[in-house]
Order: structure tokens, then sequence, then C-alpha cells
């Protein structure tokens, strides 16, 4: 039978954004453990605890919905995880590779922004005004959580360009010092 009602979009919706959050509860701890600067630990350690919330957000609006809360795959957040994960893997100095997981974890966060965003507003047109509020809290969080990856992405990553800046810099001084030692 086809969908042809936004409740049903909806639904698809809550349940694209119920296994997206699934799948971050798993990641989150991956991130926390790469990261070098405890902040950022920290950061994604919060952002776990807030995550496992919006689940339950999600579950107690499938719950007033009658539906079941599983049932369809989040690809985007699949790939982006895949991604996150493979940033993770790259052989960078510990600074970099905290400017590279920032810049995941932000690229997760702007999806899950505009699925909330999304969901709220289909809940605001279907007159779902409890799901609206439960929806705009975790969106909120999202902003805040980001807005946290901002903070310390202003941080960290001028650290990681003094690491470019030191191996730059040891490099021109092993030219200098070869260009010297050809021209004797």
């Amino acid at each position: 039978m086809p969908k042809s009602s936004l409740r049903d979009l909806y639904v698809d919706e809550l349940r694209d954004l119920y296994n997206a959050e699934t799948q971050l509860v798993k990641a989150l701890p991956k991130m926390a453990k790469a990261s070098g600067n405890e902040q950022l630990r920290e950061a994604f350690q919060e952002h776990l605890r807030q995550t496992s919330e919006h689940v339950s957000r999600l579950e107690q609006i499938f719950e007033q919905l009658g539906e079941k809360a599983s049932g369809k795959k989040c690809l985007g957040m699949e790939g982006l995880v895949k991604e996150g994960s493979e940033t993770m893997k790259e052989d960078y100095s510990e600074e970099v590779k905290d400017a590279a997981i920032i810049g995941a974890a932000q690229r997760v966060e702007h999806y899950e922004m505009a699925g909330y965003g999304t969901a709220r507003a289909f809940a605001e047109l279907l007159g779902e005004d409890e799901h609206v509020a439960l929806l705009e809290q975790t969106l909120k969080e999202e902003k805040e959580a980001d807005e946290k990856l901002t903070q310390l992405a202003r941080q960290i990553n001028p650290q990681a360009a003094e690491v470019q800046g030191r191996v730059s810099e040891g490099s021109s001084e092993g030219r200098s010092t070869a260009k010297a030692r050809k021209a004797a």
C-alpha cells in the first residue's frame, strides 16, 4: 500500500532519525576515545548522554503515535559515521586528528539539525504540539553541540596549524642545510 500522507512521511522521518541516533550511540564513544584533547573527549561523552535522551524522546513520540521505532536504516548517517571512522584511522598528528574529528562531528550535527528541523515542521503541520516541543528540545541540543564543537575548533585548529608550521620550518631548514652543504 503506497504511503500517501504527511503522517506517513513524518513517521518515516522519525524512523530515520531514530536509526541515526542509535548509530551515534555506538559511534560517539569511539570518537571520544580517538580524541587527544580532553575537552573534546568530554564534549563527545556529554553528547553521548544527550543522544541517549534523544533516543528516549523519539521512543516517546513513537509510543504516542502507536508506531514502532524501527524499520528504517539511515543511510546518510551510516555514510557520515563511516567517513568519521576513516578519519580516525588516518595517521595524523594528535592536533590535526582532533581538527579532523571535529569536522566529521560537525557534519553529523548539521545532518541531525536538518532532520530534526524537518520533523518538527511536519509535527507542527500535523498539530502534534507535544511532539513539536520534544523535537524542538532535541534540535536546540544539537545546535548547542555544534556550537561547542565550533568553540573547540577555534582552540584546536590553530594548534593543528602550528604543527604544520613546525613541520614546514623543519623542512625549509633541512633544505637550507642541504643547499649549504652542496655549495661547500
